[in-house]
């Protein structure tokens, strides 16, 4: 069962990786002007390193964590993850953040296949931990066998280390050892078969789930047209994990479900193009995703999303990460402005 009372919602906020350092540091800035807990970078194959990018804002901000979502031990070895994190964390006195996943675009273009992907991840973040406690000495993984590792000049509280996870069997191994976990684009409903499975694992390790870091990353498209909403919403629908077969059913019936995986290719053909338009699917299923698995409203129907989020805190959820697109000041500034009162 799902817990019902906990700790406030933390608000974040994730931004493109095609920004430069100085716009990380101005973005980041604001959002710590407004009170959210983190700031989040895509780590994306043709984006900018978030690690070397954070740098400037590391040193002169004060509250808010930064770090990449999410970074794979297919593309970057778990040591040296280790310590572009750590080297982060110190710079901003132990406020670096990471999501360490299994797979992703960069491990992709790189012509990496996750394999045994459970074992890959917890043998990762080990050694993430490891790293942090200012090991001396190597690490005996199955993966990535270490015969040396020294981080003594490490001086900062440990950064905080996510999982991200979506599968039961990685989110019923993640709750195992992770110090939080970051889930995709999960509606309310799915957060709470999300705590059926780690609920019993956290409660056997001694961890509260109540307390336990959950955060979602959720599509933000508020905007003050409702028509350009609607239509950013549409053009991204390719990368939301709602559409595809294991989700696609949290927010369409069956007859519809099957019309999306019929003509899944169409949702990145209009990514491609950057139309709103899905070929092959009709209007109204179209919408029907938008509306259950983003947050598309117009900015005066604001009220209605601050009432998603509290559906998400009664089932669970203690964290989201809200991912802006186009203007992602007025993004920001709407984030601070209404979401981050009314859930803080």
């Amino acid at each position: 069962m799902s817990p019902k009372q906990h700790n406030r919602m933390r608000i974040d906020v994730i931004i493109e990786s095609d920004k430069n350092a100085a716009e990380f540091a101005r973005l980041g800035q604001l959002a710590e002007d407004y009170g959210l807990g983190g700031i989040w970078v895509a780590n994306n194959a043709n984006g900018r390193d978030a690690f070397v990018n954070f740098t400037p804002f590391a040193m002169q901000s004060e509250h808010i964590a930064m770090g990449p979502i999410a970074v794979s031990p297919y593309e970057l070895h778990p040591l040296k993850m280790a310590i572009s994190l750590l080297s982060l964390n110190e710079l901003a006195d132990g406020r670096a953040q990471i999501v360490v996943g299994g797979g992703g675009g960069t491990a992709g273009a790189m012509g990496y296949k996750p394999d045994r992907m459970v074992r890959a991840m917890r043998e990762c973040i080990k050694i993430l931990h490891l790293a942090a406690s200012g090991h001396v000495g190597g690490f005996d993984g199955e993966m990535y066998p270490l015969s040396w590792m020294d981080t003594t000049w490490v001086t900062q509280s440990r950064p905080m280390i996510y999982a991200g996870v979506n599968g039961p069997q990685m989110l019923k191994s993640a709750a195992r050892y992770a110090d939080g976990m970051m889930v995709s684009d999960f509606t309310p409903g799915r957060m709470e078969w999300v705590h059926g499975i780690i609920d019993p694992v956290l409660q056997e390790r001694g961890v509260s789930p109540a307390s336990y870091p959950l955060n979602n990353f959720w599509a933000w498209h508020v905007k003050e047209d409702p028509v350009e909403a609607n239509r950013e919403a549409r053009i991204w629908l390719c990368v939301r994990g709602t559409i595809y077969p294991d989700y696609i059913r949290d927010v369409v019936d069956e007859d519809e479900a099957k019309i999306v995986t019929d003509n899944i290719s169409s949702f990145a053909k209009a990514y491609y193009k950057k139309s709103p338009d899905i070929e092959g699917v009709p209007d109204e299923i179209i919408d029907k995703i938008v509306e259950h698995g983003t947050s598309a409203s117009a900015l005066e129907d604001i009220d209605k999303e601050i009432e998603r989020f509290k559906t998400f805190e009664k089932a669970g959820l203690n964290q989201v990460a809200l991912k802006v697109y186009g203007e992602p000041d007025k993004a920001i500034k709407v984030i601070g402005e209404h979401i981050v009162p009314a859930l803080t």
